[in-house]
């Protein structure tokens, strides 16, 4: 079983009117020797989030999450995943999908599990 990394382009959601905002670069990592049911996505900076596989791809169908990690589709090509940190802080980052299905086809191939 080998680790995979995929590298990917997202934006960060604010409350303001700045439709030319621009991709930010995210790094999507598993590593099923560490820990086979969990994933990690790093923002810029030192932020990075473990959170259990299940959640990212139950959430490109339907809206799940609770405490530090929601996500949900947003359209028929986009995926939100919401951070909450234990400072308070939130944040929101919107995916393409086809990204986020791309790298957990890798997780599943990595796995040695069988993509459905």
């Amino acid at each position: 079983m080998s680790a995979v990394e995929q590298y990917a382009r997202a934006h960060i959601v604010t409350d303001t009117q700045d439709d030319d905002r621009d991709a930010v670069p995210v790094v999507l990592r598993y590593d099923p020797e560490s820990d086979p049911r969990a994933v990690r996505i790093g923002l810029p900076g030192p932020h990075e989030w473990t959170f259990a596989r299940d959640l990212l791809e139950e959430g490109l169908r339907a809206p799940v999450g609770s405490g530090e990690v929601r996500v949900w589709p947003c359209g028929r090509v986009q995926a939100v995943v919401e951070f909450h940190s234990a400072a308070g802080g939130v944040a929101v980052v919107q995916f393409e999908r086809k990204t986020l299905l791309r790298f957990l086809r890798r997780t599943y191939v990595a796995a040695g599990t069988r993509v459905g």
